[in-house]
C-alpha cells in the first residue's frame, strides 16, 4: 500500500512552489473556505449536496490498496458525480506526478510528514468546514494533529502502524522485536517494506534514538545495524508484503498493520508483534491541492468517506486503524480484538510520527540504497 522514497520531497515541494509562485488565484464560488473548528456543523446522513453545482467530476490521486472500489461506486451512484482513480506508491510519486502537470487532481492522499510539507508550500486549499459535518465523527486524538493544527487542510482517512508478522509454523522461537527478527538464521527468510526512512527507523529505535532525530551523527550510528539488515533480507515489497508471507516464501517480515491485520484474518498460524522498541505511527488524511478543478466535490467525498456506514466498508477491505469513532461500533467483534488492526493504548504511547526532515531524508535514501548494493 505505502511506500516513502523521501529523497525526492524537497526538490518536489520546491518544484512545486516555483510552478505554483505569484499571484494566486482569485477565490471561485467553487472554492471552498476554512471554517473555525472541525465537526462545529450539524451531522449530514449522505454526502453534502454541493453549494454551487461543479462539473460532474471528481479526480483522485491516492494509495493503492486504500479506497475500496464499492465505495467510489457508493458515492457515484448517490451524488452522480463519475470518479477518476490513479494510484500511486509513495508520497513523492503523487508530488512528481503534480509537477508533471497533473492539473486534473482534486484530491490527494498524503502522509503527516507529506502534508507538513504541502501547508509550508502553500500548496493546499483550505476546506470548508460547513461541507465536511461528518468531521465530527473523527476520535479527537486525530483532530487538530501538529502538522495540519485545526484540520484547516486535512480529514483524516485512515491510521496504521508498522509491525512484525510472524509464521509459527516455521518460526519457533519468541519474536519481541526488531533484533529478533533480523538475526543470520532467517537470512533470505525476511519481508521488509521497501522503504529507506523506514528501515533506518526500525534501526535507530532498536538502539533508542526518537524516529526524526535523523543526525549525520545517527546515521553513522546505525549505518553498521542497517547493512547487517538489508543483506539478510529476501523481498523488499511496500504495496503487498503480506504476499511472500502468504505464498510461504518468507517466515516473517516488517509490514504495515494493515497487511498484518489481513494475514491474521487469513491463517491463525500467522502471529502478530508489535516491537518493544515502539514503531511509527503514520496518519493519512485527504487534502485538495491548489490546482484542483472540483474541489467541492472533493469535499462532498470527503463528508461522505466519514459517514460510519462508508467507514466501515474501507475498514471492511483495508482494515487499517480506523480514526472514525463512530464507525467503530459496526465492526466485528473480531475486527476490533484485530491486534493489526487496533493496537493498545499502551503501544501507541510507545509510537512515534514521522515529521519532514529536511535534506537529510536523501542522506537516508542514499545509506539505505547504498548498503543494499553491497
Amino acid at each position: 500500500m505505502k511506500n516513502n522514497a523521501r529523497h525526492l520531497m524537497l526538490s518536489a515541494l520546491a518544484m512545486l512552489s516555483l510552478a505554483g509562485c505569484g499571484k494566486p488565484p482569485e477565490p471561485s464560488a467553487s472554492t471552498p473556505t476554512p471554517a473555525s473548528s472541525p465537526g462545529s456543523s450539524p451531522a449530514a446522513a449522505a454526502a453534502t449536496p454541493a453549494p454551487q453545482a461543479e462539473e460532474k467530476k471528481l479526480n483522485i490521486f491516492c494509495w493503492s490498496e486504500y479506497i475500496p472500489q464499492d465505495v467510489i461506486d457508493a458515492f457515484s451512484k448517490e451524488t452522480g458525480i463519475q470518479v477518476s482513480v490513479e494510484n500511486y506508491a509513495s508520497n513523492e510519486e503523487m508530488l512528481a506526478k503534480l509537477l508533471a502537470g497533473g492539473g486534473s487532481y482534486d484530491l490527494i492522499q498524503p502522509s503527516e510528514y507529506a502534508i507538513e510539507g504541502l501547508i509550508a508550500e502553500n500548496l493546499l486549499v483550505p476546506i470548508d468546514h460547513a461541507l465536511i459535518p461528518n468531521l465530527k465523527n473523527i476520535a479527537p486524538e486525530f483532530l487538530n494533529m501538529s502538522f495540519d493544527p485545526g484540520n484547516k487542510y486535512t480529514v483524516p482517512y485512515m491510521a496504521g502502524t508498522v509491525g512484525i508478522v510472524v509464521n509459527t509454523e516455521l518460526v519457533k522461537d519468541e519474536i519481541t522485536g526488531f533484533n529478533d527478527v533480523f538475526q543470520d538464521k532467517y537470512k533470505k527468510n525476511i519481508v521488509v517494506l521497501d522503504d529507506a526512512r523506514e528501515i533506518v527507523t526500525w534501526a535507530m529505535l532498536s538502539q533508542g534514538i526518537p524516529v526524526n532525530d535523523v543526525t549525520d551523527e545517527n546515521l553513522e550510528k546505525v549505518k553498521p545495524t542497517v547493512a547487517k539488515w538489508v543483506q539478510l533480507v529476501k523481498v523488499y515489497d511496500s504495496d503487498s508484503p503480506k504476499t511472500a508471507l502468504l505464498n510461504g516464501d518468507v517466515a516473517l517480515g516488517v509490514v504495515w498493520g494493515g497487511e498484518g491485520a489481513l494475514l491474521l484474518n487469513a491463517d491463525k498460524k500467522f502471529k502478530w508483534v508489535m516491537p518493544k522498541e515502539g514503531t511509527h505511527l503514520f496518519i493519512d488524511s485527504l487534502a485538495i491541492p491548489k490546482i484542483a478543478k472540483h474541489p467541492t466535490n472533493a469535499q462532498q467525498f470527503m463528508n461522505f468517506i466519514l459517514r460510519p456506514d462508508i467507514s466501515v466498508k474501507m475498514s471492511d477491505a483495508f482494515p487499517y486503524l480506523n480514526p472514525n469513532a463512530a464507525a467503530r461500533p459496526l465492526l466485528t467483534k473480531e475486527q476490533q480484538e484485530n491486534p493489526a488492526s487496533f493496537p493498545s493504548a499502551e503501544q501507541i504511547s510507545k509510537m512515534q510520527t514521522f515529521k519532514d526532515i529536511g535534506g537529510q531524508a536523501t542522506k537516508v535514501d542514499e545509506l539505505v540504497t547504498s548498503l543494499k548494493a553491497e
